[in-house]
């Protein structure tokens, strides 16, 4: 089955294509496909001299170059509409304008060329991308850290997710994006950080570990950001070695805050599926990119004899390969949108969240 995939949530117009092989019908086990193309268009230029993301710039930016793309991953995949066997995009979360850009051209090519339109949760793209890229099997645990969202989930299957930990204030790419414009670095803040990190003593500075040692999985990142901030009040005016340090301190920070938080999920996950040998953790998002945090994540599941599972970079930060991958998972259950569905700024991925948006069944018209 092919699919075509569209993203348009926040900064990144992207289509994609992929074929999916029916070789696992109730996927209860592996899945495999292949990549047939795959275009992003990053607008971090457009948003640089703002330090963020501005609602209005993106939506109109997707709007100019949505068509564009998705002829080139088309062309790119050398086929037409009459060979694709559904449409995918993200419905959401996300900036609405955006969300609308990609979901309405969706709906007009399905409606066009008679094909099933797939509304695809942000969240879900992420959390089933590993079952493309390494076979992962259900259930597995996911940590989605990005620029959005903070978040531990239990995958048991296509449609059935449990949430065990999200951020109570900032998420984990907000944080490093602010702590970096406080710094006086540019925009996006995370690889900046990084980068600076690498030079810095992450033990000058006593920065809190935030919900270290509590109960549950919740993060929290807002006071770590603050305490950076003060810190570099007391200090200024802040030398390039005080940057370096402050920034390889608040790393620190996030990497022993991560440890305990997925320390406690794995150990729990061994609970609930203890004939599950080797559990795996798919980590996703932008922040995955950050190799301290993968180094940290490593070692951690390594203690506990677990595997971590990592996308490759270029499928951990939005992309139409997720979107379309989740539309063809979704498609061979017999799960379809009907052209009606609404665009949704916010679409928590709860357990049996994904299962109300499939209002259709497989072959049935879009």
């Amino acid at each position: 089955m092919i699919v075509l995939g569209i993203e348009t949530s926040c900064d990144e117009t992207a289509a994609a294509i992929i074929r999916r092989f029916d070789n696992d019908p109730q996927q209860t086990g592996t899945a495999q496909g292949e990549i047939l193309s795959n275009i992003v268009l990053s607008q971090i230029e457009d948003h640089a001299i703002y330090g963020g993301v501005v609602p209005e710039i993106a939506a109109r930016a997707h709007v100019d170059m949505l068509d564009g793309i998705i002829k080139k991953a088309m062309q790119e995949a050398g086929l037409g509409f009459d060979q694709l066997d559904g449409v995918a995009a993200t419905a959401g979360p996300g900036l609405i304008g955006g969300v609308l850009v990609g979901l309405m051209s969706a709906k007009a090519i399905a409606a066009a060329h008679n094909l099933p339109l797939i509304a695809v949760n942000h969240l879900e793209g992420h959390a089933l991308t590993a079952r493309l890229t390494n076979n992962a099997p259900f259930p597995h645990l996911l940590l989605l850290v990005s620029g959005g969202h903070s978040q531990i989930l239990l995958v048991r299957n296509v449609g059935e997710y449990e949430r065990w930990g999200t951020t109570i204030d900032d998420a984990l790419g907000e944080a490093f994006d602010k702590t970096a414009k406080l710094l006086g670095l540019p925009y996006p803040g995370g690889p900046e950080v990084e980068k600076a990190a690498a030079s810095g003593d992450p033990k000058r500075f006593a920065l809190p570990r935030s919900m270290k040692g509590r109960d549950g999985f919740d993060f929290s990142f807002s006071g770590l950001k603050s305490a950076v901030r003060r810190e570099a009040e007391k200090i200024a005016p802040l030398s390039e070695q005080d940057v370096c340090d402050l920034c390889a301190s608040f790393q620190a920070a996030i990497c022993e805050i991560l440890a305990d938080r997925i320390g406690k999920a794995i150990s729990t996950f061994k609970e609930r599926f203890p004939d599950i040998a080797n559990p795996q953790l798919i980590v996703a998002g932008g922040v995955a990119a950050n190799k301290a945090i993968r180094a940290m994540l490593e070692q951690t599941l390594s203690e506990q004899q677990a595997e971590l599972v990592a996308p490759p970079i270029r499928l951990c930060t939005d992309n139409g390969v997720m979107i379309a991958w989740a539309g063809a998972e979704r498609l061979a259950l017999g799960l379809t949108s009907p052209l009606n569905t609404p665009a949704r700024p916010r679409w928590p991925l709860d357990k049996n969240a994904q299962a109300k948006i499939g209002a259709g069944r497989k072959g049935a018209k879009a």
